[in-house]
């Protein structure tokens, strides 16, 4: 109870001695305001836009693996090896039903392709750069389909490769301008008539500009194979993607990978010593790729607000040796009446803390001013890990910036001091 009581006091003189010398307070704390402000925006900027940017690749889904032609990243560390991805053969039907009736790590399997700047028609109106997808069985339990209007395609009409369609909001809303019921109508693709079954909920674009389903159009995948080439497995024909979603119990998709990794080569005719000539890529290694690059980007920030915390670290010591200066004869007036050197160097180092932590909070108040600002689609939010981080950054530098100054007026010897000017 004692200490409790001396610790308060400690916190009660350092709060008087900042009160004392507003304009001194404001002045030191600056330095530290500006540090925190450039990290802790940095980071909040960083982490808000590498959010969002993983958030656009959503329609990747989660639990995912693909086979396809290109990877999504460079294999192995080198360069992007264009020249010799390109050359690869196409998944195939062939090879989706192989692994359709050999895979076991599986909860669902789809086979799908698409093609961009397609012309959609309905009498005289018509809406062009439209994604035209076709969706093989399974494709819904991979990929998350949201209708506002109609329904999904049947099983009868995937596997019979029936003419009808699903279309994207932005498309429904320029072929039936008039608030006509879309659903029943026929649309004209390449001269080709669908019946429209059902149309995507309203989605927006994403925030690097990725087309979301608002532009596309859906039919199943024999329907597609009779528009564009697609599914026989050669290197120079529309490509097709294998996917499949892994189940609860494979943490990491390490079965299913390893599994889907070996069927392929044993489809494909790989022997041993040859490499894999498909990708199997999964949204992670996106995920991963966009943190690395922030990762230095938050590195950049530590080195740019560093530098102004370091100021402001030495401005607070530089106010501490004067404060130790000015409050020598009271140090040794409350040494001489009892006061313990720990009493002393918590009142000097609280002040320190203080004189740090208001700062932070400053720099803190900046930063969510700066939430407050419109930055177009990109939303930035300040966390409460940022929040955490710069309080915590704002009390080290106070107490090391303190703690000479601390230990210095709290070795004062009583006599010399209570003497002093």
């Amino acid at each position: 109870m004692h200490t409790f009581r001396q610790v308060l006091e400690s916190f009660l003189f350092a709060w008087k001695a900042l009160r004392s010398n507003i304009l001194r307070t404001v002045l030191s704390l600056l330095g530290v305001t500006v540090g925190i402000f450039a990290i802790i925006a940095v980071f909040t900027l960083v982490d808000s836009l590498e959010k969002n940017i993983k958030s656009s690749f959503d329609f990747l889904g989660t639990g995912v693996i693909y086979v396809a032609k290109w990877p999504f990243v460079p294999e192995g560390n080198g360069p992007f090896k264009w020249w010799e991805y390109w050359r690869r053969p196409n998944p195939s039907v062939n090879e989706y039903r192989f692994l359709e009736a050999n895979m076991r790590n599986v909860s669902a399997m789809s086979i799908y392709s698409f093609k961009g700047n397609n012309v959609i028609r309905r009498g005289s109106n018509s809406i062009g750069q439209i994604n035209l997808r076709g969706a093989g069985e399974g494709y819904e339990k991979i990929f998350d389909i949201k209708l506002g209007q109609g329904r999904y395609l049947t099983m009868d009409e995937i596997s019979g490769g029936r003419a009808v369609a699903i279309l994207g909001y932005e498309v429904a809303q320029a072929l039936f301008p008039n608030g006509e019921e879309p659903v029943g109508q026929t649309v004209k693709i390449k001269n080709l008539k669908y019946k429209v079954i059902g149309v995507y909920k309203k989605e927006g674009q994403s925030f690097i500009g990725i087309t979301s389903n608002d532009y596309s159009v859906i039919i199943p995948y024999k329907s597609f194979r009779k528009l564009y080439q697609t599914g026989t497995g050669v290197w120079n024909e529309l490509g097709s993607t294998i996917a499949i979603k892994g189940t609860d119990t494979d943490l990491g998709l390490v079965e299913a990978e390893s599994e889907m990794r070996g069927l392929m080569r044993v489809k494909r005719g790989l022997r041993p010593y040859e490499k894999d000539n498909f990708a199997l890529n999964r949204p992670e290694a996106i995920a991963n790729a966009i943190g690395s690059v922030f990762d230095i980007v938050g590195m950049a920030g530590w080195i740019i607000g560093g530098f102004s915390i370091l100021v402001g670290g030495f401005g607070i010591a530089n106010i501490m040796f004067v404060s130790v200066k000015e409050r020598t004869s009271i140090i040794g007036l409350q040494k001489s009446l009892g006061a313990k050197n720990y009493f002393i160097l918590f009142q000097f180092l609280f002040e320190a803390v203080f004189l740090s932590l208001i700062g932070g909070l400053a720099g803190l108040f900046l930063v969510w001013l700066l939430t407050l600002a419109p930055f177009g689609s990109l939303e930035v939010t300040l966390s409460i890990k940022n929040i955490a981080l710069g309080l915590g950054v704002s009390s080290v530098i106070g107490i090391v910036a303190g703690i000479v100054p601390a230990a210095v007026a709290a070795r004062l010897d009583p006599v010399i001091a209570i003497r002093a000017n």
